[in-house]
C-alpha cells in the first residue's frame, strides 16, 4: 500500500478535515455525479482504474470525486478499497485476439491487413483550447446498415505481427512444448515482486504503475542513458472490449460476466546485439485497464528493453522498485509530516562537530601540530 501518513497534531488533523468537508458543503459549484465524472472525464477513470488495480469505473469516479481530482490520491483511495474485497474467483485466461476492436493504429504499415480504426481521440486536432465548445448532437441511425455490418467484421481486424511471422522475421519465443503446463502468472497483489522476477511480474507491475512515472522511464531508456540505445517501431496499437470469464464452480465451464475495455501495443525492436539474430525482430508487449495508450505503449517498450538490456542497466529493478504511484508519491508526501526530532538530531551532530573543531583549532601549535 506504500507509504501512509502518520497520526500527529490531532486537533490540527481535524481542523484540516473539516475544512475539506466544509469546503465540499459551501462551493457553489454543483457537486459532481458518478455518471458525469465517467462520461466526461472518462480518461481520468480509466487511469485509476489501472494504477488502482480494480476495474470498476463508478469507484473510480467516486475515488476521483473525493480526492478533488488527484489522480494519485484517487489511486490511494481505491488500491486500499480493492484490499478490502473478497476475491471470490479468479478470472479465465483472456485471448487478445478476442478483443471487439474501438480503435486500431499500425504505424508499422501503410495499408496492413484490417482497416485503421482511428476511434475517438483528439490525437489529430489542433491543441487549441476551446473555452466555448458546446455538445454537437449526434444522429443515431434507424437501424442497421450494410455499412454498418461491414464494419462490425472489422472489429477483429489480423495482428501486424502475425504477417510478420509468417514472412519469418520475428524471434520464435514460443515454448518448445506446446503442450507443456504454463506456469502461473505472477500475483503482485498477493507478493512482492523483486528481481530477478517472471516476466508476468515485470508485465502486471507496469500495468498498475503510475503512468508519468513509466513514461519518464521508457523516455530514459529510449534515450539511451545507459549506453543501451534502441530503436523502436510501433507495430499496432489498439483499444476494445475484452470478454471476461471464470468458470462456474458447479459445471466447471467457463461463464462470461461481460467485459471489460483495455489498451494494447505490440512495439517492434530491430536486433542488433552481438548476441543476437539481426535477421529477425522482437516484439514487445503492452496491455493495462481503460483507455491509456500511452501506459500500453511504454509497457511494451519497457517490455523488450528488460528482456534485452535489463540485466545491465538494473531496468528490471527499476520497473519492479520505483514505478509505483503510491510508493513514490507516498515517500515525498511522508516528508510533510512532522522531522523535528530526526531533524534536531542532526543539529546535534553538526554542533558537536563544530565543538571537535573548535578544540583542535585552539590546540594546535603554530606548524600545525596538536599539543
Amino acid at each position: 500500500m506504500g507509504y501512509s501518513g502518520a497520526r500527529g497534531g490531532l486537533d490540527a488533523i481535524l481542523a484540516a478535515e473539516s475544512l475539506v468537508r466544509g469546503a465540499r458543503n459551501t462551493d457553489p459549484a454543483p457537486w459532481l455525479t458518478t455518471e458525469q465524472i465517467t462520461g466526461r472525464m472518462r480518461l481520468a477513470v480509466d487511469r485509476v482504474m489501472g494504477e488502482g488495480s480494480l476495474y470498476d469505473e463508478n469507484t473510480a469516479a467516486d475515488a476521483l470525486r473525493q480526492a478533488e481530482g488527484d489522480v494519485i490520491e484517487a489511486t490511494h483511495l481505491v488500491r486500499a478499497h480493492q484490499s478490502t474485497l473478497p476475491r471470490l474467483a479468479v478470472s479465465e485466461p483472456i485471448d487478445p485476439d478476442e478483443m471487439v476492436v474501438l480503435r486500431r493504429i499500425v504505424p508499422a504499415h501503410r495499408t496492413p491487413d484490417g482497416p485503421q480504426l482511428l476511434g475517438r481521440t483528439s490525437d489529430y486536432t489542433g491543441r487549441m483550447l476551446d473555452r466555448d465548445a458546446q455538445p454537437e448532437p449526434v444522429i443515431v441511425p434507424e437501424g442497421p446498415s450494410a455499412e454498418t455490418e461491414r464494419a462490425q467484421d472489422q472489429r477483429h481486424p489480423r495482428r501486424f505481427s502475425d504477417m510478420l511471422r509468417e514472412m519469418d522475421l520475428l524471434v520464435d519465443n514460443r515454448p518448445a512444448d506446446p503442450m507443456a503446463p504454463k506456469p502461473e502468472p505472477f500475483d503482485i497483489s498477493r507478493h512482492p515482486a523483486r528481481p530477478p522476477a517472471p516476466r508476468s511480474a515485470i508485465l502486471a507491475s507496469m500495468a498498475r504503475a503510475e503512468t508519468g512515472s513509466l513514461i519518464g522511464t521508457w523516455y530514459r531508456s529510449i534515450r539511451g542513458t545507459e549506453g543501451n540505445i534502441h530503436e523502436v517501431t510501433l507495430g499496432e496499437v489498439r483499444h476494445g472490449r475484452l470478454p471476461l470469464r471464470v468458470t462456474h464452480p458447479h459445471t466447471g465451464k467457463p461463464v462470461l460476466l461481460g467485459h471489460i475495455r483495455a489498451s494494447e501495443c505490440e512495439a517492434i525492436e530491430d536486433l542488433d546485439g552481438p548476441d543476437e539474430d539481426r535477421s529477425r525482430f522482437d516484439v514487445g508487449y503492452g496491455l493495462c485497464f481503460g483507455h491509456n495508450e500511452r501506459k500500453a505503449i511504454a509497457m511494451a517498450n519497457l517490455d523488450i528493453a528488460c528482456r534485452r538490456f535489463g540485466d545491465t542497466d538494473g531496468l528490471e529493478q527499476v520497473l519492479l522498485l520505483t514505478t509505483d504511484g503510491l510508493d513514490s508519491c507516498g515517500f515525498l508526501e511522508h516528508l510533510k509530516l512532522p522531522h523535528y526530532v530526526t531533524f534536531r538530531s542532526m543539529i546535534d551532530r553538526k554542533r558537536a562537530v563544530r565543538g571537535v573543531e573548535s578544540v583542535a583549532e585552539r590546540t594546535a601549535d603554530p606548524i600545525g601540530r596538536t599539543c
